[in-house]
């Protein structure tokens, strides 16, 4: 743990002795004083920003790290509050610090080798060691500061992947066709019609000429709203469900057709992951101990 630099203070102690004596005579003791001793101050600890699971974050790199994020924010025309930019930089700093523990209780680690290598490409990348040493000057980078963070990022990273590789290519999928409806009363009496006997796919080409209503393949954890796709996976193909109601409107669905083992689209696949690294860190979280500053 980092501490405030304190100039040490120097006191003097000062002895005085009041001789009063004759010629001839013996030295008459003066009072005795006591020196006095003033305490020599103690540093003040600086409370890290963030410690998880003992591995600290100093408030000075998180101020820094913060200064950063504005700045790239300012740069490209956002408008963020303090407050909103401390909130995202304390949870992106907690989620590759348990990214890189978790590699670490995976075996691995970022050696000096890989680092260097690392750097070596960045450099080529950038144009040169005098380009980079200009990047690191100005984002507030020491050398030190940068290859500390860049060994972090590294095997954070590879946690990161090693999550989103887990997600399978293929999954449980259904083709779903929709009418979307803005009020109760024409949602029933869509309902009504197709109860009566109107194909779906013609109720759908109605409300809607030009996708009829086609919503696609998608597996499950996909779409935003958990009970459309709910509704959808309790269909079997051939079958519409009951009028759904949700923010956007009022949704009958009707199941085209199911696949067991379907490949993802890679829309799908990167929502999946994303999911599962969220899930991943969500259960780390809970398992952790996270102290954020007073």
């Amino acid at each position: 743990m980092k501490h405030i630099k304190v100039p040490l203070t120097i006191f003097f102690l000062l002895g005085l002795c009041a001789c009063g004596a004759t010629i001839g005579s013996s030295p008459t003791p003066g009072p005795t004083i006591s020196p006095t001793v003033t305490p020599t101050p103690t540093a003040t600890p600086i409370p890290p920003a963030v410690i998880v699971n003992g591995e600290e974050i100093s408030q000075a790199e998180f101020d820094t790290e913060l200064a950063r994020y504005q700045q790239s924010q300012t740069g490209m025309g956002n408008t963020v509050s303090t407050e909103t930019a401390r909130q995202t930089v304390m949870k992106d700093t907690v989620d590759t610090l348990l990214l890189a523990q978790g590699a670490s209780t995976y075996g691995y680690t970022v050696d000096d080798a890989t680092l260097q290598s690392r750097i070596d490409k960045l450099t080529s990348q950038v144009g040169g060691a005098g380009a980079l040493k200009a990047w690191e000057a100005a984002h507030s980078y020491t050398d030190v500061d940068f290859r500390s963070e860049l060994r972090r990022q590294i095997a954070a990273a590879w946690m990161r992947n090693r999550v989103t590789a887990s997600v399978p290519a293929n999954a449980d999928q259904v083709h779903v066709k929709q009418i979307l409806l803005y009020n109760a009363n024409d949602a029933q009496q869509a309902l009504g019609d197709l109860q009566s006997g109107t194909t779906f796919d013609n109720l759908a080409a109605q409300y809607d000429p030009v996708t009829k209503g086609d919503l696609g393949w998608f597996p499950r954890g996909y779409l935003p709203d958990p009970a459309i796709e709910t509704a959808a996976f309790a269909l079997q193909p051939g079958q519409y469900s009951a009028i759904i109601q949700d923010e956007t409107g009022y949704h009958i669905l009707y199941l085209v057709e199911r696949d067991p083992a379907r490949p993802l689209s890679s829309d799908a696949l990167l929502t999946l992951q994303a999911s599962a690294l969220q899930d991943w860190l969500a259960q780390r979280r809970k398992e952790s101990t996270i102290t954020y500053a007073p």
